[in-house]
């Protein structure tokens, strides 16, 4: 009878075509350590280390999913020694000094178990022998060395780290963390290699990850638009209703059979957090950012196909972003069933001009406007005045206060309709709170600069002044 395993392919993959691989040179090399490489192991270093016809990598930038203690690692160390074995240098870089450490000392072990001998400080005149390494073992500054000049670093990641060195290979690990701000500090690293590649492993974002790159690396790949990309990964297609389906444990987990089993898993679940369980041990991505302060689901539920029945006056709110970059513009409008529809009209640069913005106040259904933003609150002030408009409202810190809880409220409690813009929507489902004064205030910050937070800023806004005015009453008159 046939052993049982987990699923050897994965359940997503975006490769391009090949006929060669340097993939199984490999896998013998680190064989050579008495460690054995499972199918999964072996297919994915294939796909990872495919060789074109000019002999260069085909997959420039490869990334991959696997839930955890699947040994994803250990596809890290046999890519790595292939390099030290032919005089590449590699910069390992990880979100913590420990797992950095963890590496730098999976590699050496491999180099041991394989017949490498470790050498200590280098003498006069010696004469190393041909399967030899060096090392150092600084905390947060570990390096191996062969005697062929192929060396490895291992790295923290920070902001600006790695500027200024040059390397064949990077590779990204615990990619979930992996920031745009890193990212601009490590990408022109492998710029100077004949033949650069780069490596993304991690699992999908939690709660607590601060990470972009990996997700958007991800959906280019899935939707056809990254180049010179692969991607794996194992996961469900959808949140799983029944967690202690087994049947998923096996789809998700390639190492199952191997040194994961079924009564491992089960003794990892708890009811008291199953989000940890759906995203670390059965791969599933969330589309939204899960530290958001609303969810991209929560703001879908509001939407509508078309605009719906409106009163005639129009609320408008205006963000002067606070770092003097952007104006926003939003509109709100009662509906005539007692909601507020809301849309985000614009976002500018303030040194384009806020000449913009008049032509949208002087609508003759406006009913109030109202701005926030010391970068250009009183130059619209100014502007509107000259344009012979009423003055806007300029709130007090408690009225921003209230008009953010207020926005949030009627989100969750169904107070609030649109129709979908993409910028609207990934700024609010890629934002925090972030505290104003010290009563529990809070206003919106971004969780990832390629969003800007001013359009939330400007719906809230406008939501507040339009929810807050009351409709006259007509008056009825008797004879």
């Amino acid at each position: 009878m046939a052993k049982k395993t987990g699923r050897q392919t994965p359940t997503h993959s975006v490769t391009l075509p090949f006929k060669k691989s340097k993939g199984a040179e490999a896998v013998r090399l680190y064989e050579q350590s008495g460690r054995k490489a499972i199918k999964w192991q072996k297919d994915l270093i294939r796909q990872i280390m495919a060789v074109g016809q000019d002999g260069l990598w085909v997959h420039q930038r490869f990334g991959y999913e696997v839930p955890r203690r699947n040994g994803k690692n250990e596809i890290l160390a046999i890519r790595e020694l292939w390099s030290l074995e032919h005089g590449e240098k590699v910069c390992h870089t990880a979100h913590r000094v420990t797992t950095a450490h963890q590496a730098w000392q999976r590699l050496c072990r491999i180099l041991s178990d394989a017949g490498y001998e470790e050498l200590g400080r280098k003498k006069k005149n010696e004469d190393p022998p041909e399967k030899s390494f060096r090392t150092t073992k600084a905390l947060g500054l570990e390096t191996v060395t062969l005697t062929n000049g192929g060396t490895a670093v291992f790295r923290t990641r920070t902001a600006n780290g790695g500027l200024g060195e040059g390397f064949d290979l990077l590779v990204i690990d615990e990619a979930q963390e992996y920031t745009t701000a890193q990212q601009s500090a490590l990408v022109y690293t492998v710029s100077d290699s004949p033949n650069p590649q780069t490596l993304f492993c991690g699992t999908p974002p939690t709660t607590e990850s601060a990470g972009t790159v990996f997700p958007e690396m991800r959906k280019s790949c899935l939707d056809g638009t990254a180049y010179d990309t692969g991607w794996a990964e194992w996961s469900v297609d959808s949140e799983p209703k029944d967690l202690m389906d087994q049947k998923l444990w096996w789809q998700c987990n390639p190492s199952m059979g191997y040194h994961l089993n079924v009564r491992k898993i089960r003794a990892e679940y708890d009811p008291n957090n199953p989000l940890d369980f759906i995203i670390q041990r059965l791969g599933y991505w969330y589309l939204y950012s899960l530290k958001s302060a609303i969810s991209e689901a929560d703001w879908r539920r509001l939407e509508v196909q078309k605009r719906p029945d409106l009163q005639p006056e129009r609320y408008f709110g205006i963000k002067f972003g606070k770092d003097g970059m952007n104006a926003c513009l939003a509109v709100a409008s009662k509906t005539t069933d007692g909601q507020v529809f809301v849309e985000a009209i614009d976002c500018r640069p303030i040194r384009s001009g806020i000449e913009w913005i008049i032509p949208f106040l002087q609508n003759p259904s406006t009913k109030k406007v109202i701005v926030d933003g010391a970068a250009g609150s009183q130059m619209l002030v100014d502007l509107m005045k000259e344009n012979k408009l009423k003055a806007p409202i300029q709130p007090t810190v408690a009225e921003i206060i209230d008009a953010n809880a207020k926005f949030e409220i009627a989100v969750f409690n169904d107070g609030i309709r649109h129709i979908d813009q993409e910028a609207l929507r990934n700024a609010i489902s890629n934002c925090k709170h972030r505290n104003i004064g010290n009563k529990g205030g809070f206003g919106y910050e971004t969780l990832d600069q390629a969003y800007e937070v001013g359009l939330i800023e400007s719906v809230s806004l406008a939501y507040w002044i339009c929810s807050e005015s009351k409709a006259k009453r007509r008056q009825n008159y008797s004879f």
